[in-house]
């Protein structure tokens, strides 16, 4: 089980009231979430290994240099020019200082915690998806990641729809259902309409039901420019002379929307533990910040 481990806490953030805070007030809402939602998926689904996956770089520069507007609307502050910090995500202000709190808590835990530089935690869940031997359970919120999907090794998305008690299962009928595409097509269709929460600007007049029915038709986005090319095709003028314009944008889009799967992941164990790894600084920990509940949920789980 891989843990898009951003896409949850924030969930966990906005699902659970401020009011949850620490004995010095600082509200720990995202960290006690957190800690509630591994809990309930390990109790769901036991995983044999489990891997919070973490963005190192929300914003790496490569994807920037290719799609300049990629996620620039979520900028709170740039990095200095040359330098090896990422661009500061804009993150609501009782969030911030909960994210080193959950770091500590999953290193204490012996939960992996697995990130790699100028990477995002899509490209390590990528990476580890295509390491796997065996089936392997992404958690998200993030339908980017639907480009994973793969019967044929089972490799599902876990897309929760609210909290992680109801997750929508998501495998290759779902897909085809709801996109009329498989899991590498979604990639293609992602960067045919476009995603705003991404900063991705699509081609201007195709949205996902005009570029699924392209893809149906041409197979993948190689086909569709190779017929947009082929007066003698049946693609449309209007369709044709947007595709034609869009090329520029549709030769560095496949690189910017599809996951890295080979990003440099520190050999590290991903069995989930049965007991802390260092007791004393989870209990240290767990007092400080107030984990109560939430913590002694998710080690009851784990030692079952």
């Amino acid at each position: 089980m891989l843990l898009d481990t951003a896409s949850l806490y924030f969930r966990a953030y906005f699902g659970v009231p401020e009011s949850v805070k620490a004995p010095d007030g600082t509200p720990v809402n995202a960290v006690r979430g957190l800690l509630d939602f591994i809990a309930r998926l390990v109790q769901d689904h036991h995983p044999d290994d489990l891997v919070a996956c973490m963005d190192f770089d929300w914003r790496p520069q490569w994807r920037v240099d290719l799609i300049p507007s990629y996620k620039a609307h979520r900028v709170a502050e740039e990095a200095p020019a040359g330098s090896p910090e990422p661009d500061e995500e804009e993150i609501p202000d009782t969030l911030s200082p909960q994210v080193p709190v959950i770091e500590d808590v999953l290193d204490a835990l012996g939960i992996a915690r697995i990130g790699a530089a100028g990477y995002e935690a899509d490209d390590v869940i990528g990476t580890l998806t295509a390491q796997a031997e065996g089936p392997v359970d992404i958690v998200t919120g993030d339908r980017d990641l639907f480009q994973l999907v793969d019967d044929r090794r089972g490799i599902r998305i876990l897309y929760p729809l609210k909290g992680v008690g109801t997750l929508q299962i998501t495998d290759e009928a779902l897909l085809r259902e709801k996109y009329g595409v498989d899991g590498p097509g979604y990639a293609d269709l992602a960067l045919l309409r476009g995603d705003p929460s991404d900063g991705l600007p699509g081609v201007p007049g195709i949205g996902e039901k005009t570029a699924a029915k392209l893809l149906a038709t041409y197979g993948d986005l190689a086909g569709i420019m190779a017929a947009a090319d082929d007066p003698a095709s049946k693609v449309t003028p209007a369709q044709r002379k947007r595709l034609l314009e869009a090329r520029p944008y549709l030769a560095v889009a496949p690189k910017v929307v599809k996951v890295a799967a080979d990003v440099p992941v520190p050999a590290v164990g991903h069995a989930l533990p049965a007991e802390p790894a260092d007791p004393e600084r989870l209990e240290a920990l767990a007092a400080q910040w107030g984990l109560g509940g939430a913590l002694h949920r998710l080690l009851v789980t784990l030692r079952r």
